[in-house]
This record gives C-alpha cells, structure tokens and sequence, in this order.
C-alpha cells in the first residue's frame, strides 16, 4: 500500500498538485522519549513528478522538512486525463511511486 496520497487539479489551464506523504522523517537528533537514544535520521531526500513522461519537479529534500510532509506544486500544460506520476526515494533506500490523473475542478 503507497504511503503517498496525491491530488490533481486543473484549474483556468494550471495543474494543481497536492501531495501527502506518510514518513517519519527524523533528523538523527531526537530521542527516543523512553530510552534516550537517538533516533537513527530517516528522511525523505529525493522526490521527483512526472507529466507525460517529463519530469517537472525534481527537489533533493532534508531533514529540514517536517513530518508527513505536504507538499503542493502548479504547473502549466496539464490537460483532464493526463497522467501525474510522483516518486520519492529515502536516505534508507525506502522508495515509493503514486501516479494518478489530472481531474477538472469543480465549480465553486
């Protein structure tokens, strides 16, 4: 089951891309609150989106970034039906790919 949930958009001809990713992300500085050992850095440190095959957002990501990231980005030249593919990779080698469609907004 992927640990990333996305959402596309296309409003007034811009794609909007919304994305929640599951992840600890821990810096390596904090501790555990029972034991007082440091928690080993687990963090996101590449993630990547993908239009049509071309990739669109490349971000080289730290332990800077909070938990469960949310992460939003807009892009011109998306059309309803294309295909968003959005991976990440961590600095453990866990890696995860979410693809979904990009969806008309509805009228407010």
């Amino acid at each position: 089951m992927s640990r990333t949930k996305i959402r596309a958009k296309l409003t007034d001809g811009t794609t909007r891309l919304r994305l929640l990713i599951q992840h600890p992300m821990h810096t390596g500085r904090q501790r555990d609150p029972n034991t007082g050992v440091i928690i080993p850095p687990h963090y996101i440190k590449r993630l990547t989106v993908e239009h049509k095959g071309e990739r669109i957002v490349d971000c080289q990501l730290s332990t800077a970034v909070s938990r469960d990231p949310h992460l939003a980005f807009q892009f011109a030249g998306g059309t309803e039906g294309d295909l968003v593919r959005v991976t990440w990779e961590d600095n453990l080698g866990e890696k995860d790919q979410q693809e979904t469609v990009i969806h008309p907004s509805k009228a407010e």
